[in-house]
């Protein structure tokens, strides 16, 4: 077989693809075309949407309250924060109430 056979026989295979090709894909597309499309959402989902949507809205309310919550805390902490370090590097010592100093063992007894 040489090369100039196997240019006609390409030529033929390729027209016989076209020719039986093009009516497969046309048929493919009009059965994908008339499947039914999705409803729309009809009352009741519409209904459950919205009430979805109020308790999400309702949540981030809660969650913004929650949130301005913690960074009023957050900066009462940080306000005293100054003196809490000198409250904790001088601890003061166990006393009666005549002022004399208890030992490690008087206060672990």
């Amino acid at each position: 077989m040489g090369p100039d056979i196997i240019v006609p026989i390409g030529f033929f295979i390729m027209v016989l693809g076209i020719v039986l090709g093009v009516p497969l894909v046309r048929a493919f597309t009009k059965r994908v075309e008339s499947k039914p499309r999705e409803a729309l959402p009809t009352g009741d989902l519409v209904a459950r949407l919205e009430r979805i949507e109020q308790a999400i809205e309702a949540m981030a309310t809660e969650v913004e309250r929650v949130a301005e919550g913690q960074r009023f805390t957050t900066k009462l902490l940080s306000e005293a924060r100054p003196a809490a370090p000198q409250a904790i590097a001088a601890p003061q010592p166990a006393m009666r109430a005549d002022g004399t100093v208890l030992s490690d063992a008087v206060r672990s007894s």
